[in-house]
């Protein structure tokens, strides 16, 4: 009995490959109207095209539309402390904190921490993680190329690396039209700029991406490396590690219906152990780095001071001071509050819970990783980006006018975000 179900599951993939090819004939050799007969050809050939061709396809026809779009801002772009007027797409792609990207590249960290006036750490290179300008760094010494052309290639080949990958991931919750059109969501999303600039948030969603997958296809012992340089390129070990351990905790709990063994039990909970260790081993390397033990921490604060001043990191207290700061007593509190409400309520959400346990798992825990330790403001939305497992769910609806609606939105939300956040007018305020 045990020999006839691959047998079976041959037969039937047989079948359905006989009956695509047979609906590609008809479409060629059956009298049809002018007005029908393509339609059913593509229809074909769009069954017939493997699934990384389709995905290859989405972001390549995406990045033609944030290209355009980037440069008509580029041309009307003023002087400003990163490039000249008019700048080309490369200067204009590493404005912002590319540039502390960059001076990690070439010149590392510094051994002593930058003080103001006042006596407060200042802002410094310590913020940013080494992962994503090592490999600028790579690619600049064996290709001899300067950083502006190579973090973007970087940039732009991990973009597309996550697309693949979010494919997969989207195709273990979902029918495989719904995650194609994740993948269509992704690229068009209004932070998809971000992926083809001198950030690493490209680099980052893709190791994010991978670990996903690995976590849902339970191949612990894989996740070791991909969490050791994915923690190393964005904060984000802390939250993986929250997230994996409620999983090891849900899968002891239903191991009855879901068998989670001694071995795979150990070894998930050691993948947790690893990586809330590497959520802390970039504070221990600039404490190292400089003597100074809070050293990453008071870098950190040292980017808010200039909304509320230099205070304390005191956890779960930042959103709220935002609030404040954004609107007011008590106004400010009660939207907080709003928030965190409305946050828990979306993870409930019938098209949320198609998305699995251990994706929510981790859309909880990084949402609790922002409200513990993050300053609310023109950051918060690419500091959103890791929860885009989220587009799985607004993918599910399969009314054209609403997905030609939702790419519409994400078109035009990208030349908002590249408006208030990344073109800069003056003394800007609205850091990407």
């Amino acid at each position: 009995m045990r020999t006839r179900a691959p047998v079976v599951a041959h037969r039937d993939e047989a079948l359905r490959s006989t009956a695509v090819l047979t609906d590609a004939a008809a479409g060629a050799h059956r009298p049809r109207s002018a007005g029908s007969r393509f339609p059913v050809r593509w229809r074909a050939r769009y069954r017939l095209t493997p699934w990384w061709a389709r995905v290859l396809a989405i972001w390549a026809l995406s990045r033609v539309v944030t290209t355009t779009l980037v440069l008509i801002l580029a041309s009307v772009q003023g002087p400003n402390p990163w490039t000249g007027a008019k700048p080309g797409y490369v200067a204009f792609a590493n404005m912002w904190d590319a540039l502390w990207y960059n001076i990690v590249a070439v010149g590392g960290y510094p051994s002593e921490l930058p003080v103001t006036d006042a006596g407060h750490v200042g802002e410094n290179a310590w913020a940013f993680m080494p992962g994503y300008p090592t490999v600028v760094r790579l690619l600049m010494l064996i290709t001899g190329l300067d950083w502006g052309p190579v973090a973007v290639f970087v940039s732009v080949a991990f973009s597309l690396g996550t697309a693949l990958v979010f494919y997969r991931l989207m195709l273990r919750v979902l029918p495989s039209s719904n995650a194609m059109f994740s993948v269509v969501l992704f690229c068009v999303a209004p932070l998809s700029p971000l992926l083809q600039f001198g950030y690493a948030e490209s680099m980052y969603l893709f190791f994010l991406t991978v670990a996903l997958l690995l976590l849902l296809e339970r191949r612990y012992a894989l996740l070791f490396p991909v969490i050791a340089v994915m923690a190393l390129t964005r904060p984000s070990g802390l939250a993986f590690a929250l997230a994996l351990g409620v999983h090891v905790i849900y899968r002891w709990v239903t191991r009855r219906r879901n068998p989670f063994s001694l071995r795979d039990g150990v070894l998930a909970a050691s993948v947790a152990v690893f990586s809330g260790l590497m959520g802390l081993a970039w504070p221990l390397i600039a404490w190292i780095g400089t003597g100074s033990m809070m050293a990453y921490t008071d870098t950190e604060l040292a980017w808010r001071s200039a909304y509320i001043g230099y205070t304390e990191l005191v956890p779960f207290s930042a959103w709220f001071q935002g609030g404040v700061w954004w609107l007011g007593t008590p106004f400010g509190i009660i939207a907080v509050i709003a928030l965190i409400l409305a946050f828990a309520l979306l993870l409930f959400a019938p098209p949320v819970r198609r998305l699995g346990v251990d994706l929510r798992f981790w859309l909880a825990s990084y949402g609790l990783y922002l409200l513990a330790v993050f300053f609310p403001q023109s950051s918060t939305f690419r500091l959103l980006m890791p929860m885009f497992p989220l587009l799985g769910a607004m993918a599910i609806p399969r009314s054209v006018i609403y997905r030609v609606a939702l790419i519409v939105l994400g078109i035009a939300g990208q030349w908002g975000w590249l408006l208030i956040c990344w073109g800069v007018d003056g003394a800007d305020w609205t850091p990407p």
